[in-house]
């Protein structure tokens, strides 16, 4: 288990007001099975926060399904072809992950979602000679690095392209932390 997962497992008591096994609990009684449900129920009839309520969701669901459905295997899938992109991927995410235990690393099946109260960034290995790193900065303008986004659909507001570790300055780390301190 990663470190900011059990920091939010070890703050779940006093930021929601029960322990993952108190919610686990509540939520095998509930009957309910799907991330959506769950997720409304925990936010509409118990106040919790979307980070806890995504956490203890994902965490309930594995229970049920018997264990965790390997999210180091989601991101392993990602950089299957595109190893050279991995060890940038992971600095990135430790220097994020080094600004607050509120943020949830949420790998999907082509990228990662990084999520606060709601999604700021998003990862994903999109070519063998690119990565794009998509950002909620809905307002900001637009220059020839930190562009419109084209990648990701509508999830973000902005695109910025990495094709080496030197693409991780502190102008890309500022974006990032902006649209995390928005979220």
């Amino acid at each position: 288990m990663n470190q900011q997962l059990q920091t939010m497992i070890n703050n779940m008591p006093e930021k929601t007001g029960k322990s993952l096994e108190q919610w686990n609990q509540l939520l095998s009684q509930s009957g309910l099975e799907k991330h959506g449900e769950i997720m409304k129920l925990l936010k509409d009839e118990h106040d919790v926060s979307h980070g806890f309520a995504n956490t203890i969701s994902i965490l309930f669901r594995e229970q049920l399904a018997g264990g965790p459905p390997a999210a180091d295997d989601l991101v392993s899938e990602q950089y299957k072809n595109k190893a050279h992109f991995l060890p940038i991927y992971q600095n990135l995410v430790e220097r994020i992950l080094s600004w607050g235990s509120d943020i949830t690393i949420a790998p999907k099946k082509t990228y990662v979602s990084l999520v606060r109260n709601k999604q700021f960034a998003i990862i994903k290995p999109s070519t063998m000679k690119r990565m794009d790193i998509g950002l909620n900065l809905k307002g900001e303008g637009f220059t020839s690095r930190l562009e419109t986004d084209k990648v990701f659909g509508g999830m973000c507001s902005h695109r910025v392209q990495v094709v080496d570790k030197s693409d991780i300055d502190d102008q890309l780390l500022g974006w990032i932390k902006q649209a995390y301190e928005r979220s």
